[in-house]
């Protein structure tokens, strides 16, 4: 099981980078940088990849709306080379409120385009002249939609890899289909162990009918907050907010992917209490109503026992590769839970 990491785009990136530098010593492999609707996550990516020598570097995610496809696949070669081959293109949807609000762009048929955005990824990395003609995408564009002077192109340099490694995030029914059947990877959020079989099972397995071997195994990719000891159970209040954010916040009602997932889960009497809370202001509350089932189900925190025990749930839930955050702070402190971690993996 790898072990990964994920820059906070909240400030202090330069002090995140020189963690990164100490945790690839200790063994992390793979570092994720954000990007939501803060600073650009290329630029970030580009200084960590010259910062670092082994760790992969990978978006987390790239929002398939804000790049047209040849400039996700330029921009994800462009990565790739800075670093030698360690780059993952991660990428997903988003939601409406970040697209529509923040880019000004019509937030519609998800799927589609992301089938297509990878066709089109795959094609600009095999050097081919690039053509494409979809519902959402028409590469190049037809005479009679511009100036009639477009021709087909293909990428001038040569990329490090004719493939990518393409990671989709994705929580959806036909969304984690479409992930199984066509990426390399797959980030499922607060993913529960013991219930995520039940809510993906039926998708994960409808999609690997489809999945051409050359892809290999799906590599599914897991958040979850870290801190081994004794007596750390009241770091899991610092996951609260995020988690509360996403259930109340990341939508209007009926209209939230992350309340859903949580009602999918179970938690349907908590997932409106919560929503109710956020969406009337009282954040505090809302973080509080989050039930301490599903923060314990969610991370690893608690007595090496206690982790070693849910690190193996995670693995018989096909889990390959834990993104954590470590809770304890200092530099120090995250360095250690990191290499804990690598001890009680083995």
């Amino acid at each position: 099981m790898r072990i990964g990491t994920q820059i906070s785009y909240a400030g202090g990136f330069a002090e995140s980078v020189a963690d990164i530098v100490e945790l690839e010593k200790v063994g992390l492999d793979i570092v994720f940088v954000p990007e939501a609707y803060s600073f650009d996550a290329v630029s970030q990516l580009g200084y960590v990849a010259a910062k670092t020598e082994r760790v992969e570097i990978a978006s987390g995610i790239f929002q398939i709306y804000t790049r047209t496809p040849t400039l996700t696949a330029m921009t994800a070669a462009g990565l790739d080379f800075v670093s030698d081959g360690r780059f993952t293109l991660g990428i997903g949807a988003s939601g409406p409120q970040v697209i529509e609000g923040f880019h000004g762009v019509k937030y519609d048929a998800p799927l589609g385009r992301t089938r297509e955005l990878i066709e089109i990824c795959r094609q600009v990395w095999r050097r081919e002249k690039v053509v494409h003609d979809g519902k959402f995408y028409k590469i190049p564009l037809p005479a009679e939609q511009g100036t009639g002077l477009g021709k087909p192109l293909k990428l001038i340099n040569h990329p490090v890899r004719p493939r990518i490694p393409i990671m989709l995030a994705a929580i959806g029914p036909k969304n984690v289909a479409l992930t199984a059947e066509l990426a390399e990877g797959w980030e499922p959020i607060f993913f529960h162990p013991e219930k995520a079989a039940d809510v993906w099972g039926a998708s994960l397995a409808e999609g690997k009918a489809k999945r051409d071997p050359e892809l290999g195994e799906l590599d599914t990719v897991i958040g979850t907050a870290l801190a081994v000891g004794d007596d750390v159970d009241h770091l899991l209040d610092y996951v609260r907010p995020q988690l509360a954010l996403y259930i109340g916040g990341m939508g209007a009602r009926g209209k939230n992917f992350y309340n859903d997932l949580a009602v999918r889960y179970g938690y349907e009497e908590a997932a409106k209490t919560i929503q109710d809370l956020y969406l009337d202001g009282k954040k505090e509350e809302a973080a509080a109503a989050v039930p301490l089932e599903l923060l314990k189900a969610t991370s690893l925190v608690g007595p090496a026992g206690y982790v070693k025990e849910r690190l193996a749930a995670f693995a018989e839930a096909n889990v390959t590769t834990l993104v954590v955050n470590p809770l304890q702070p200092g530099r120090e402190s995250r360095v250690a839970a990191v290499r804990e971690l690598k001890e009680l993996l083995g």
